[in-house]
């Protein structure tokens, strides 16, 4: 089952959702592009013991993301 998440574009600050595959693992990071903008983001994601994820986003030039 797929976990669905509100995130917001670090480039335009358009809202996206995006979906998270928890059988992946409960910590993963991938790139994904903005629906909006079409620029790339770093999507780190961290999910709890209860099945909830937290999503973070990074620009490219943005050194919080590695």
């Amino acid at each position: 089952m797929l976990i669905s998440e509100v995130v917001f574009c670090p480039y335009c600050g358009e809202e996206n959702e995006v979906e998270i595959d928890p059988s992946a693992g409960r910590i993963q990071a991938y790139e994904e592009d903005c629906q909006v903008c079409c620029r790339p983001w770093q999507v780190k994601v961290k999910i709890d013991a209860e099945g909830q994820a937290s999503v973070s986003l990074f620009t490219e030039d943005d050194s919080s993301g590695d």
